[in-house]
């Protein structure tokens, strides 16, 4: 049994599964209803329609702030959000388990209850008007999932204990072939086990609002489970994230969004590992990209120079690339897929931080004033704007310009729907002049990092300094307004406060002069006010709705603009 910090007595995490079981029953078959036909534009949306040209930054609450609280954390909001970071991934938000625990405070990844958080971070209800104030921001959440094993002293041992794998004396048993000697197996072969986790999994999608997983150790969970668990949150929430802590194309089979581009680096091996290492060159490079480009055309892939694992077990940065370190940031951010920043590289971090103690991230007095900070605001808001650097299918295929020295010099060339972007890196310690081949490249562009304009000729010459880089794009001063959706050119926005009280903050973004209907409508699909209509300009546009007229309940904001549609769910508390 364990207490929930919102809903008054206490009960048991079954008794808690059964509310979320039939909550989510009822809201599912009421959003069918109310959604078809009259919103059928809107149900095939899927995440790629708001993470397309988004970059990723994860938390590690514990050491983010000297508090190591979510209230603390959301002081650093307006930095984060002027970073031009997109999705928020917070490292495991649960309560830890005491049993065998490791140091002094213990793993995130010994959860023991999916159905709370940690109260050294806080309270739920702190939890839930965080990720409000993220998604009034723009920006979008996800949370850690540790499907695979618990604490030794998670709720379900007591409530459930035949969930658990056991050795032959019936103990339990930590995952066999690791040394997590803080955790327990689960055995996936038990069908209440897998109801179980997908209810935990929908209590955070509906009741608290993340917009998706980061699903660890997805390898060592059963392929049926992930096809099962998907399918049925989306079902829920069909413009979900998930991401999975794996490399393989199989991940992506079972239905997963995006995956670790763990060949590029991890766990102190990769190509860019070994091109630091000087075991690699720009050719090895080169082999890389192709094979993402085979196994992986269409996928969202995740790459980083640094994460919770490589920082605190393999090593800084600066200790893993040396003078590299900041050329393989761009080289993350600019070849294809989705940029990971760990908190505390866009201030330099430079300290292994500790994985079972309190070990605060250095920030300093001004941590915006970093020069890391300009190269990843570079990066992050370029990303938004230049569709040739969007995510998966969206952005452009990376094709590589051959240069006089293919051996040390890597030049990419990206393209989407007018958008060019060519980035030229020295994957060397040695200055390198090179002439680029072809006339696919050819061309107008803005340096990304000065401003200047650039005209690249057939035949152009190159020069970069050791481990230097290059970033040209042809259309990189374009306003934010411009990356809204392609297709329906337009962003309706989350709510904000949600839940509310009072009034609710509803907004949305044109890319153009658009006519439109700004509706509120009951759960049951009633018409209840016409917040806005008629013809509006480009840019954003905020309505404050007041809805203490209204009572206690779920309410959904249908936004029509040029004759495409979208929703958002809002909830009126008393």
């Amino acid at each position: 049994m364990s207490s929930r910090t919102n809903n008054g007595p206490k009960r048991s995490v079954i008794a808690r599964r059964s509310v979320i079981a039939r909550r989510s029953v009822i809201a599912q078959i009421a959003t069918v209803l109310f959604l078809w036909p009259a919103l059928q534009p809107a149900v095939g949306q899927t995440h790629e329609d708001w993470s397309k040209n988004l970059g990723i930054y994860e938390v590690n609450t514990r050491q983010y702030t000297s508090a190591g609280t979510f209230n603390a954390f959301a002081e650093h909001l307006d930095r984060i959000e002027d970073l031009g970071v997109g999705i928020v991934w917070f490292m495991p938000i649960h309560p830890i388990g005491s049993t065998n625990r490791l140091g002094s405070l213990g793993s995130y990844y010994s959860v023991k209850d999916y159905l709370d958080v940690n109260p050294e971070f806080g309270s739920l209800d702190d939890f839930r008007a965080l990720v409000a104030d993220i998604h009034s921001r723009g920006m979008y959440v996800l949370i850690d999932w540790v499907a695979n094993h618990t604490s030794w002293d998670n709720v379900l041992t007591t409530t459930h204990p035949e969930w658990y794998a056991k050795d032959g004396n019936g103990n339990f048993i930590p995952p066999p072939s690791t040394n997590w000697s803080d955790v327990i197996e689960l055995d996936y072969n038990q069908q209440g086990l897998r109801d179980y986790m997908i209810d935990a999994m929908k209590f955070w999608v509906e009741d608290v609002g993340v917009d998706g997983f980061r699903c660890d150790a997805v390898s060592f969970v059963p392929h049926d489970f992930w096809q099962e668990a998907i399918a049925a949150l989306k079902t829920v929430k069909p413009d979900l994230l998930m991401l999975a802590e794996g490399d393989g194309v199989e991940w992506h089979t079972d239905g997963f969004d995006m995956t670790y581009g763990w060949g590029l680096y991890g766990f102190e091996s990769g190509v860019l590992k070994r091109i630091a290492d000087r075991t690699a060159t720009a050719s090895n490079f080169s082999g890389y990209v192709a094979t993402e480009k085979t196994q992986h055309t269409g996928h969202y892939r995740m790459y980083f120079t640094s994460n919770h694992d490589e920082n605190s077990w393999h090593g800084t940065t600066s200790e893993l690339f040396g003078d590299a370190a900041e050329l393989f940031a761009v080289v993350t951010a600019t070849f294809n897929g989705m940029p990971l920043v760990y908190g505390g590289q866009e201030a330099g971090l430079n300290k292994r931080l500790a994985f079972f103690d309190k070990d605060l991230i250095p920030f300093g007095s001004d941590p915006a004033s970093h020069p890391n900070t300009t190269l990843y605001k570079t990066l992050l808001d370029l990303k938004r704007v230049n569709k040739a650097l969007w995510n998966g299918s969206s952005g452009g295929i990376p094709i590589r310009i051959v240069t006089t020295n293919n051996t040390d010099v890597f030049v990419v060339f990206r393209e989407a729907d007018g958008d060019r972007m060519m980035a030229a890196y020295n994957l060397s310690p040695v200055e390198q002049q090179v002439t680029l081949s072809g006339t696919a490249y050819v061309g107008a562009y803005n340096d990304v990092f000065s401003g200047d304009a650039v005209a690249f000729a057939a035949d152009a010459s190159l020069t970069l300094p050791p481990w230097g880089y290059a970033v040209y794009a042809n259309d990189s001063l374009r306003t934010s307004v411009d990356a809204v959706d392609a297709r329906t050119r337009f962003v309706l926005h989350a709510p904000y406060p949600n839940p509310s009280a009072e009034s609710v903050r509803l907004s949305f973004t044109l890319a153009g002069p658009s006519e439109i209907r700004l509706v509120v409508y009951d759960i049951l699909g009633r018409k209840r006010r016409v917040v806005a209509s008629g013809s509006k300009s480009a840019g954003v546009h905020t309505y404050e709705f007041d809805t203490s007229g209204l009572a206690a309940g779920t309410y959904f904001a249908r936004l029509t603009a040029d004759g495409a549609v979208d929703s958002v769910r809002f909830v009126v508390e008393r």
